[in-house]
């Protein structure tokens, strides 16, 4: 007797397809902007690189300032994203703030397009779009914050302000975006580990960090 077909997968298919679809067109739209400029581009351009028409475009985005919000708020999603699941784990200030560094330095290398997209092209977003990102960073900082003074606490940390250190650290992390390049001198792994130095060195505890 065959299986019975649940009637959720017709819908869960057209949604998968549907973020595929979102999916390519950021990636062109994002390439544009890179290498182009965000002025520049034009959504005609972007449907010549996805060979469709303008229409199909507006049928995921209502314009050219919906895609760049979009692409601008994915590298501090995902690293805020990773920030929560790395506090949620079991383990001390420092081993939480170690696997924090790690897994945003590789995200930001991951989507090193899109954040240089947001650190060049900010002033283009939309007013309310700006606002919203930077309510995300905040909440980032405050997060790590948090953890920095926990480990103050704890005896792990030596750092006067660790709001402000929160800042620095982020800000450490946030420009690797800017000066990575794949297939450099360093590799991916090179630059994880450096990051991973220079904070736990920024942190150590009797060299009170000093903003």
């Amino acid at each position: 007797m065959p299986a019975r077909i649940s009637g959720k997968r017709p819908v869960q298919l057209k949604e998968e397809i549907a973020a595929f679809k979102r999916r390519r067109i950021l990636e062109e739209a994002s390439y544009l902007f890179f290498t182009e400029g965000y002025e520049t581009t034009t959504l005609d351009a972007v449907a010549d690189r996805l060979n469709v028409s303008k229409p199909f475009i507006y049928s995921y985005y209502k314009n050219k300032g919906e895609l760049l919000y979009e692409i601008c708020q994915t590298g501090i999603r995902l690293s805020l994203s990773v920030l929560e699941q790395s506090l949620a784990v079991e383990g001390s200030a420092t081993d939480k703030l170690k696997a924090v560094v790690e897994r945003v330095a590789r995200i930001i290398i991951e989507n090193q397009r899109y954040i240089s997209i947001y650190l060049r092209e900010e002033k283009s977003l939309e007013p309310e779009d700006a606002r919203a990102i930077r309510v995300m960073r905040h909440h980032f900082d405050e997060l790590l914050g948090d953890l920095l003074e926990k480990g103050c606490k704890a005896g792990e940390f030596g750092i006067q302000d660790p709001s402000r250190a929160a800042i620095w650290v982020s800000g450490l992390l946030t420009w690797i975006a800017l000066w990575y390049h794949e297939g450099g001198s360093w590799s991916e792994t090179e630059v994880v580990m450096d990051a991973l130095t220079m904070v736990m060195k920024m942190v150590a505890p009797g060299r009170p960090f000093r903003g």
